[in-house]
């Protein structure tokens, strides 16, 4: 069987049993890359060939190597695991629990399997409780707080379930899934060198289950812990180091982990967007449009990363294609927080600032941690004149994301509007610490340098020199140096960059005039 083959092999049989554990979103991102895999063109009938494209595809347009040179993304080092599954054990009481959970009636369903031994009823009777406790944790969040307000509600049954789950894993009874859900419940208990460990053991016992791998990533901040994991050779590492590369802020290795993977799973609209993504954060908002383009094309209804497409809308000021965007989705699911943010920056861009926050709110009612929303809200407030509102926008936000650096960049704007450039500098350098190639955070921190009450302008001039350095798009980087330069009385150096603005000039007044 060839590598492909054995790829669809394995997701096939994932599929089923993620689906059967009540694992539905892990379900579908393994249905996902099972459409993904290339069709051999033989087997092609018009029948088949709905995920078929045409010769400017972006798998085609984005890999860097012919299929033939790239190695095969589905090859495993490590024997497949099989799972023993024991349906004749608890059959009806599972079946009747199954459909309790279907219906979102929790605790029915761990009551029915109260006294039922088999694995896959021990883990459905956990899990069940866990999204029990789950759900009257947000009904206590919003009975005391407000759906937006700060609470310190926790999931009750925790404790309950770490005892369980601990003993289980001490004894030798618990499957990859009970892994799973043990290591879930430590991170929440913010025990996470054991929940990591517990997470490498599911993920090496049953390697399909995305929804593992998302929770051992949010465990891995930083490249050290990320490389002292001991994981086996799977082709789901291949994906995982792909997107923890990407939450490190490691683009570059990110691409180059996808561009691999397409060599199996070509027609994969979850790599596209992931690609999608890490070109974003390297501004390349071109390459970027073209393959939201396409994947709304292949995919019409899709509403995921959507957000993201409509903030490179946004940023190019494209305001019918922004229009057309917000329709779709509000069509399509107006109830999704990221039909809430589409819509939001669509009444930004028009300048209608307290209809976006209204928009914001709703998102952030659907999913109180959705950290674009808090982020945008808080620009929609700096907008607004709000400071306060907009200071506690953007702390909500790195609450939620320490890594992001959108949010201390709009805490660095907001104490420098205050009059604060000691607070504005402090955050500035943690937005250029975590994306050092933004030229417009280098051009925010000189800006703050030069403020009346910091004069600092060497350091403004190293700013500008690392803004110059990192494809300053607005322009302002030479021609700050050249004007501090003759500022402080150095008109060589001044004479040096005004020529080298002059140059970037003609060179784009040659450029419109081809075009």
């Amino acid at each position: 069987m060839n590598s492909k083959e054995s790829c669809r092999t394995e997701l096939r049989t994932a599929i089923h049993q993620l689906s059967d554990r009540g694992l539905y979103s892990a379900s579908k991102w393994a249905a996902e890359q099972l459409l993904g895999i290339e069709q051999d063109p033989a087997k092609f009938t018009p029948a088949n060939t709905r995920f078929q494209r045409g010769s400017s595809s972006i798998c085609r347009r984005f890999r860097t190597n012919e299929v033939t040179s790239t190695p095969i993304a589905g090859v495993s080092y490590v024997s497949t695991p099989v799972m023993e599954e024991d349906d004749m054990v608890d059959g009806d009481f599972y079946l009747l629990a199954k459909s309790y959970f279907d219906c979102r009636e929790y605790r029915r369903a761990a009551h029915v399997l109260r006294d039922q031994t088999g694995k896959k009823s021990v883990f459905l009777r956990c899990y069940a409780l866990y999204l029990a406790g789950e759900k009257r944790k947000e009904e206590e969040m919003i009975e005391l707080e407000g759906p937006l307000g700060k609470s310190d509600t926790v999931n009750r049954e925790l404790v309950s379930l770490e005892r369980e789950l601990s003993t289980l894993r001490k004894n030798g009874t618990i499957d990859p899934f009970g892994l799973y859900l043990y290591g879930l419940v430590l991170k929440e208990k913010g025990s996470e060198n054991l929940a990591r460990t517990v997470l490498v053991e599911s993920v090496n016992s049953y390697p399909w289950n995305w929804n593992a791998w998302s929770e051992l990533q949010s465990l891995c901040t930083t490249i050290d812990t990320l490389n002292i994991l001991n994981l086996n050779y799977h082709w789901m590492k291949d994906f995982f180091l792909a997107s923890a590369y990407q939450e490190l802020r490691m683009h570059n290795e990110s691409l180059a982990k996808y561009e691999h993977l397409l060599g199996t799973f070509g027609f994969s609209n979850y790599i596209q967007a992931q690609i999608a993504k890490a070109r974003y954060s390297l501004r390349e908002f071109e390459q970027v449009e073209e393959i939201f383009e396409e994947l709304l094309r292949n995919d019409p209804y899709r509403v995921e990363e959507m957000d993201m497409y409509s903030n490179v809308l946004y940023a190019k000021e494209c305001f019918s294609a922004l229009s057309y965007l917000a329709h779709r989705v509000f069509m399509t699911d107006k109830y999704r927080p990221e039909s809430c943010c589409i819509i939001g920056n669509y009444y930004s861009l028009k300048g209608q600032h307290e209809k976006s926050v209204m928009y914001f709110r709703r998102a952030l009612k659907l999913n109180k941690k959705y950290l674009s929303a808090w982020t945008l809200m808080g620009h929609e407030f700096v907008e607004m004149k709000n400071i306060p509102a907009a200071v506690d926008a953007y702390r909500r936000a790195v609450d939620i994301n320490q890594c992001d650096y959108r949010a201390w960049y709009g805490l660095g704007q907001t104490y420098e509007m205050m009059g604060m450039p000691f607070y504005a500098l402090h955050y500035f350098r943690k937005s250029v610490f975590l994306q050092p190639s933004d030229s417009r955070l280098w051009i925010a921190m000189a800006q703050c340098y030069e403020t009346d009450q910091l004069r600092m302008l060497e350091e403004a001039i190293k700013c500008y020199r690392r803004a110059a350095n990192c494809n300053d798009r607005e322009a302002i980087a030479l021609h700050q140096l050249a004007k501090l330069h003759c500022e402080l009385g150095r008109p060589e150096e001044a004479a040096f960059y005004y020529k080298k603005d002059l140059d970037r000039m003609e060179a784009e007044e040659r450029k419109d005039q081809i075009w």
